[in-house]
């Protein structure tokens, strides 16, 4: 049982507060508002809705599951917490939400422009399943149909943990090395939001592209959204994933 703080309550962060307390583990969760905000089913299976300052103290692992652009304004609060605090980020990178960085377009990885941006190393992690995946798709360790997510991390032990709790969410918690790497589970790769299984996933992250995959993401949302913003053919749950599948492998 780890002591576990998770700060928003989007789709992946409501599945995440969910699951990881149904796992038992004991977790606090907070978001931009206040915690009279958090809804009753968030909170269903045990979690406790907190501000920031209390979903963050004595944790001994911080998920932060918000938009990548607003991550740097957590920086001095994550600067705050005890060294060997592992701080899992579950964020990516879309200029349509979160304006042009210039770093990341410039080629920087996104997890190493995260780092930069807080002055702590993270895991990578859950950043690579669609939140409907995440949300109906968990299945018991063992099942041949089980999903992987590949974690990335700096630090063994601290990817370690990660993969951990990749496996109570009902995932197969893959290694994919370190953050310099981590790239092969940005949007645009294979093995992004395409639900694959563990021996799968591993040669989907190796024949990933680097320069292909802003072009690759883009047309993904385009394609997303174009469908989306026709009412009369709303997509289904699987949309999303043959999309990511037709375009990225």
């Amino acid at each position: 049982m780890m002591h576990i703080g998770i700060l928003g309550t989007g789709h992946i962060g409501k599945s995440l507060v969910k699951k990881l307390s149904a796992a038992g583990h004991k977790v606090k969760v907070a978001n931009s508002r206040s915690p009279e905000s958090i809804d009753a089913d968030t909170l269903s299976t045990g979690a406790q809705a907190a501000d920031v300052d209390t979903a963050l103290a004595g944790a001994d692992v911080v998920i932060l599951s918000i938009p990548l652009a607003r991550l740097s304004a957590l920086a001095d609060k994550i600067a705050a917490l005890p060294k060997d605090t592992v701080i899992i980020d579950t964020s990516n990178y879309y200029p349509g939400r979160d304006g042009t960085i210039a770093e990341i377009e410039a080629g920087m990885v996104e997890s190493l422009w995260v780092v930069e941006q807080i002055g702590r190393t993270v895991v990578k992690a859950w950043n690579a399943i669609g939140s409907d995946s995440l949300a109906r798709k968990g299945k018991v360790k063992g099942d041949p149909d089980r999903i992987a997510i590949p974690v990335a991390a700096d630090s063994d032990a601290d990817r370690a943990i990660g993969m951990a709790l990749v496996d109570d969410t009902g995932f197969d918690g893959f290694d994919a090395g370190t953050l310099a790497t981590s790239w092969r589970q940005q949007p645009g790769a294979p093995g992004y939001c395409t639900d694959l299984k563990a021996d799968e996933m591993g040669p989907a992250l190796e024949s990933a592209e680097k320069s292909r995959l802003p072009a690759r993401r883009d047309l993904s949302v385009a394609v997303i959204m174009e469908r989306v913003g026709n009412s009369k053919t709303n997509p289904d749950a699987e949309f999303g994933v043959r999309v990511s599948r037709a375009i990225f492998r």
